[in-house]
């Protein structure tokens, strides 16, 4: 942070790039005084936005690629297939200076795959937290692009439905894994107890480390993530609520000053006997950050207020052919 330097040898990563760009953009409309602080705000957010160079990091293909590192270039994979990235593809559509053309959209929007799991047909992602992090800034209630329009739904619906596939993924259990019920769910993205293998009553079972966790394909070795559970609390409510007071009452947020860990594993024991649930010694800022915003979208909206009247957001959104709701009445 104080200098600017790489750390070790990480990417010069697009969807971080993109996480960066939301922030700044949120600070540049919120702080939208005339004091010479908040003229200052917004005179660097935007430079720095316009900036960042969106047909570059597609690598001469359509869609965006994941990053580009000095010693090989860009890295193989691409941002295709619904995901987190919606947002990135948004901001990338509203830049003035360098936007990604409509067509990459398209071709983003191409790699959907739709499936109907539990009786829901949904968007499929399988971790949660891919169906929550465009909507830590964008309010997609009631708007739609062409995909959704020809679905009926909207983005938003699709996460309460992502939501509740979670928790109904957990009462059916199909890996027998302990705690899951309709109050202890949460399968994300996540660092786990592995790698190891164990065997727990009678059963060999496999851990993992860090993994894209998900539902219903897996991977799952029984790791529950509190912060995807408390980051869908704008999506079902009536779900998380009671999943969230279940984690209180494992005591997850004790002498944690940040609340809850990271993750837990009650099939991974821990303590005399393993009686305990293995719990994550770790936060993570980029778990800790939605929680923070989707409970104040609950709670006031303010997030997405604040979105819909930022340019950049707008004109992404327009350019990507979403049409209704909110949109209809902006002044931009």
């Amino acid at each position: 942070m104080a200098t600017g330097k790489r750390v070790r040898k990480c990417e010069l990563s697009t969807i971080d790039t993109a996480f960066l760009l939301a922030g700044m953009l949120t600070a540049t409309t919120y702080f939208s005084g005339a004091t010479s602080d908040e003229r200052e705000i917004g005179r660097l957010g935007e430079e720095l936005y316009e900036r960042v160079d969106w047909n570059w990091a597609r690598n001469r293909g359509l869609t965006v690629t994941h990053g580009w590192k000095p010693e090989n270039g860009f890295l193989p994979n691409r941002w295709q297939g619904y995901n987190e990235a919606l947002f990135l593809y948004i901001l990338g559509l509203g830049s003035s200076t360098h936007p990604l053309p409509a067509k990459s959209y398209q071709e983003w929007v191409s790699t959907y795959k739709w499936r109907e799991i539990y009786g829901r047909k949904f968007l499929y992602s399988g971790p949660l937290f891919t169906h929550q992090i465009s909507h830590l800034w964008i309010d997609f209630r009631e708007i739609q692009d062409a995909p959704m329009r020809r679905r009926k739904i909207d983005y938003f619906e699709n996460s309460r439905r992502a939501t509740l596939i979670q928790r109904e993924y957990a009462i059916h259990n199909p890996g027998q894994f302990d705690g899951y019920g309709a109050r202890c769910w949460g399968i994300t993205a996540s660092e786990g107890p592995g790698p190891c293998r164990r065997k727990i009553r009678g059963r060999e079972r496999e851990f993992f480390g860090y993994k894209a966790r998900g539902v219903p394909d897996g991977p799952d070795d029984g790791s529950l993530s509190p912060w995807a559970v408390a980051a869908s609390l704008p999506f079902a409510p009536e779900a998380v609520l009671p999943a969230l007071r279940h984690f209180m009452k494992l005591k997850l947020h004790v002498k944690n000053a940040y609340g809850f860990k990271a993750t837990f594993n009650p099939t991974f024991g821990e303590g005399a006997n393993c009686s305990r649930p293995w719990v994550s010694p770790f936060h993570y800022g980029l778990n800790q950050g939605p929680i923070v915003l989707m409970i104040e979208n609950y709670r006031s909206g303010l997030l997405w207020r604040i979105m819909r009247v930022c340019p950049q957001f707008v004109a992404g959104l327009r350019r990507a052919g979403f049409r209704g709701g909110w949109l209809e009445s902006s002044p931009l």
